[in-house]
């Protein structure tokens, strides 16, 4: 009994260190920008998404279970929230699981279709924390959507998870007449990496005669790009939540299978050659975005020569399905109108900038939407309480009359 109670207080002990190092570890290294609405919220998102995070790499080096796995079970054990005025159904697109949302009330009109790929890097993220989202979008815009819960890390890599994607847009598409859905109004959306597998597959399905047309794209804060790390608002949001500098790089390196100690040297550019920046400078280049976002503690960083080994590791970053931005133009300029969400304090910010200014240049329609206040992630503090922030409901309301004038 004794060795029980000085074994119980010796996790409590342990667990309040974990903790308090967390806690230390945040407020020396997390950058709260003074813009953002309620900072003390943001602060304790943070704290909680790390202390997920700490615990998951205590499990993982313990070898009970792996990090990412751990973060999941852990925010999938929030309880649902049920709509009464939306149907949900939960289907298995042959192994793939998916949720569709339907609202409530029959139309005599086909409705828009929306299929949905939540973010959280491939790492994190789920068809349930991206249920309430899901939900709202169906019921606001009186659409069909249809969310898709593809395989993710650390277990299935690259590219396990656009696979996913398509199959289950595949079966969707072909199945339209079912759902009550418009074949001639049928759109992709995504959040983060999400909104980068929306990108990919509007690319990927332009060769596709056989099943209806992708009508629009919606891109909420997405991740279009893994080849440069020295942007603007990669260097101005390194630190900010909800994705740091150190945290995409890790969903990085583990989503391609790159060893983390080539991270100072892809930072510097020296895993691609001299003449792939000279090439794709045009579209990754700094002089694309507006001179406003570079404002604010942004440092040019010319590339470094290249170092072969890291080159030959990280070739997967130079795929479409990593990088859709530097699709070739033929390509891009076929796409659908895209409607882009953009976040002032998000890392990923420039990624949408750039892409806005590509699908321009080529003709293809865009509305955009920047929130000046916004990080990354905050669409998905859209149900949860204390640390609901009002940019995502405006996220949200922003993307419901685009849909509804399709």
């Amino acid at each position: 009994m004794v060795v029980l109670l000085l074994l119980l207080q010796a996790a409590c002990v342990f667990s309040l260190g974990v903790g308090l190092w967390v806690i230390c570890s945040h407020f020396l290294t997390a950058d709260i920008p003074a813009a953002i609405s309620h900072p003390v919220k943001l602060r304790v998102l943070h704290c909680l998404f790390q202390l997920l995070v700490t615990w998951g790499m205590i499990f993982e080096k313990l070898r009970i279970c792996s990090m990412p796995q751990f973060v999941r079970f852990i925010h999938d054990l929030v309880p649902l929230k049920e709509d009464p005025d939306v149907v949900v159904t939960d289907l298995l697109y042959g192994t793939i699981p998916v949720k569709l949302y339907q609202p409530k009330v029959s139309s005599n009109t086909l409705r828009v279709g929306i299929v949905f790929y939540h973010g959280g890097g491939a790492v994190v993220g789920s068809l349930r924390t991206h249920h309430t989202i899901c939900s709202h979008l169906s019921k606001k815009s009186d659409s069909v959507v249809l969310a898709v819960g593809y395989r993710k890390l650390p277990q299935h890599k690259f590219p396990v998870a656009l696979r996913d994607c398509i199959a289950a847009t595949t079966h969707f598409l072909k199945s339209l007449n079912m759902y009550g859905v418009d074949p001639d109004r049928v759109v992709v959306c995504g959040d983060s990496v999400g909104g980068g597998m929306a990108t990919a597959i509007c690319q990927r399905f332009l060769g596709s005669p056989d099943l209806p047309k992708i009508r629009a794209q919606i891109l909420i804060y997405a991740s279009l790009q893994v080849l440069d790390f020295q942007l603007p608002s990669y260097q101005q949001n390194k630190n900010v939540p909800m994705a740091s500098r150190d945290f995409a790089f890790y969903c990085f390196c583990t989503l391609l299978d790159i060893k983390p100690s080539w991270k100072s040297t892809i930072m510097k550019g020296a895993h691609l050659p001299a003449e792939f920046w000279e090439k794709y400078r045009k579209w990754l280049g700094a002089e694309n975005i507006p001179e406003r976002f570079k404002k604010r503690a942004y440092q040019p960083m010319p590339s470094e020569p290249l170092n072969e080994s890291a080159y030959l590791e990280t070739s997967l970053a130079l795929d479409l399905v990593s990088s859709p931005l530097i699709a070739e133009d033929e390509v891009v300029a076929q796409l659908p109108e895209a409607f882009i969400v953009s976040c002032e304090y998000d890392i990923l910010r420039d990624d949408s900038l750039l892409y806005k200014k590509r699908l321009e240049d080529l003709g293809v329609p865009v509305t955009w939407h920047h929130m000046e206040d916004g990080f990354h992630g905050v669409l998905s503090t859209l149900d949860m309480g204390y640390l609901h922030f009002p940019c995502s409901t405006r996220i949200l309301d922003a993307m419901v009359p685009f849909l509804k004038g399709l």
